[in-house]
């Protein structure tokens, strides 16, 4: 027997909810979503997320407020399984995050006072190092015990060099951090010439993790910036592929010197 979906009039998130909850039921809910679990959920998590930042590289506000909404469905499911095992509710997650708001802005709900933008970056971080403090059990919380192992490798650099900051454990300025860049640039490029694949991916990741200093230091998001050099060689390429059509030719019917010259067209067209 076929069931009538939740109410339209009901207030958007309570129906959203009552839609998990029908998908989740044991009796006549849908296989797919009653299998699932927080580690299965959790790719998709991730994607919903960059596919709202993908939406906002390419303005595209109808497709943001879409994708903002798979994002919340996501909030939604994991709640969802949390509170048939009895652990939290979505309810239990809005408060937490409504606490943890009033808790970080106490220049906006309550007495604090910050001279700059410097300074209210300060107390952020002061008041997230309680937290953690909190959290730890009165044990000694480690300084970057809570980084997400989970975030991509470029945002957790950032995020685990910038931590280490806090405590003058830090180039000074972009000037250092550029030259141990060219440093471990050169002791890979030694790995590479010996031939050992092991240490040229550890002092890869040596470099990788100096960008991701250098991008921090300079107060750009490297996975942000890697966006846009995604995109501007996906561009390129296409316009090298186009120019190749006209010729009659795909890229594998040319050649190197071919496809340069046309990559120099691209650059060039893109400049004017």
């Amino acid at each position: 027997m076929t069931r009538p979906a939740p109410p339209a009039d009901l207030a958007p998130i309570d129906r959203l909810l009552a839609i998990m909850a029908r998908l989740r039921d044991p009796e006549d809910g849908c296989p797919w979503d009653l299998e699932q679990t927080f580690a299965t959920i959790a790719p998709y998590t991730v994607e919903e997320a960059y596919e709202v930042a993908d939406a906002i590289e390419r303005n595209d506000l109808g497709d943001l407020k879409d994708e903002l909404g798979d994002l919340l469905l996501q909030v939604v499911f994991h709640s969802r399984m949390a509170e048939e095992q009895g652990d939290f509710a979505f309810d239990d997650v809005a408060r937490a995050i409504n606490d943890k708001m009033i808790r970080r802005h106490p220049h906006v709900f309550g007495d604090e006072t910050y001279a700059s933008l410097a300074h209210q970056k300060q107390g952020w971080e002061q008041l997230k190092a309680a937290e953690r403090e909190g959290k730890a059990d009165g044990q000694p919380a480690g300084l970057l015990t809570d980084v997400p192992v989970g975030l991509p490798g470029l945002t957790r650099a950032v995020k685990l060099s910038k931590r280490a900051a806090t405590v003058g454990f830090v180039w000074p300025t972009v000037q250092d951090v550029v030259h141990k860049l060219h440093e471990e640039v050169g002791e890979m490029l030694a790995e590479v010439e010996a031939g050992d694949l092991d240490k040229v991916r550890e002092e890869l990741g040596d470099v990788l993790f100096v960008v991701a200093n250098l991008a921090r230091t300079l107060d750009i998001d490297p996975e942000d910036a890697i966006r846009y050099t995604n995109a501007k060689f996906v561009r390129r390429f296409q316009y090298v592929e186009a120019r190749l059509a006209e010729r009659g030719k795909t890229p594998d019917q040319s050649d190197l010197a071919e496809m340069d010259s046309l990559w120099d067209e691209a650059k060039a067209a893109e400049r004017g």
